[in-house]
């Protein structure tokens, strides 16, 4: 059974984050100036405050709504352009440098269209976010499909699976790796993605509430509802998607050398 990878590296973690924790402290200390840099303490005590309030809890799950439609939306459109392209050389061929061009549009430029075109509204939000992350998912999963080793695929032309099989037997295992990582990576920067859809567009979420305390001056606001959402990506991180990526590779630990 897989486990989470958080109990065993707790210690370890809890202890890098503590000294994060008296790094900040101490610069804090050092500039004197909670205007600039507040202290941790202040900071809790407003992270503390707005959950009391209510609004901390409501705006972190609006984001975290957006974060997770954009995300599903995005490996789902990633791993089936991704699988299909490095099947097909003819498809690669012809719709590649489509990716590359959605590689390199900006995230700001994407967002800005789909405002502008949608409307501001969430389904602009959420499609912005989304097609900023598809291209990503799919050059990685492109790229895992060419890295996959090819006896297993005459393994199963030999046995004349058929398509389904084959996708669930030999081709999706070998892709696990690139799916966690494009998970890790995923959510990493959709979040970020999100903040700056809400700082544009919307009217809740964290990246309203860092626009709203931006306009205010209030660094420590800012911190308190950057952090909240750190910390709530930290649990995922340690708690979900570690559990995904040691799945991802147990089938290579039970393969004999």
């Amino acid at each position: 059974m897989a486990q989470s990878a958080f109990p065993n590296q707790a210690p370890v973690i809890l202890t890098s984050l503590a000294g994060l924790i008296v790094v900040w402290a101490f610069a804090a200390w050092m500039g004197a100036d909670p205007t600039v840099l507040p202290g941790p303490f202040e900071v809790w005590q407003l992270i503390l405050s707005e959950s009391a309030s209510g609004e901390l809890p409501r705006h972190l799950l609006a984001t975290f709504r957006r974060v997770v439609l954009a995300f599903t939306l995005a490996m789902g459109c990633g791993l089936v352009i991704g699988i299909a392209f490095g099947l097909s050389a003819r498809l690669n061929h012809w719709f590649g440098p489509w990716l590359v061009v959605l590689l390199n549009v900006p995230a700001l430029v994407v967002i800005v269209l789909c405002y502008l075109w949608i409307g501001l509204n969430e389904v602009a939000a959420i499609t912005a976010v989304a097609l900023n992350k598809t291209a990503m998912v799919a050059v990685t999963i492109r790229e895992g499909v060419h890295a996959m080793d090819p006896k297993l695929s005459e393994m199963a032309q030999s046995f004349r699976m058929g398509k389904r099989t084959r996708l669930r037997h030999v081709i999706l295992p070998q892709l696990w790796p690139y799916v966690a990582s494009s998970t890790r990576n995923g959510l990493a920067i959709i979040w970020k993605i999100v903040l700056v859809v809400e700082f544009l567009g919307r009217s809740d979420g964290v990246g309203f509430q860092i626009h709203l305390y931006f306009q205010l001056f209030e660094t420590a606001y800012v911190l308190a509802y950057a952090l909240s959402f750190v910390g709530l990506m930290l649990v995922l991180e340690y708690g979900v998607i570690g559990v995904i990526e040691r799945r991802a590779v147990r089938w290579r630990r039970a393969v004999p050398a």
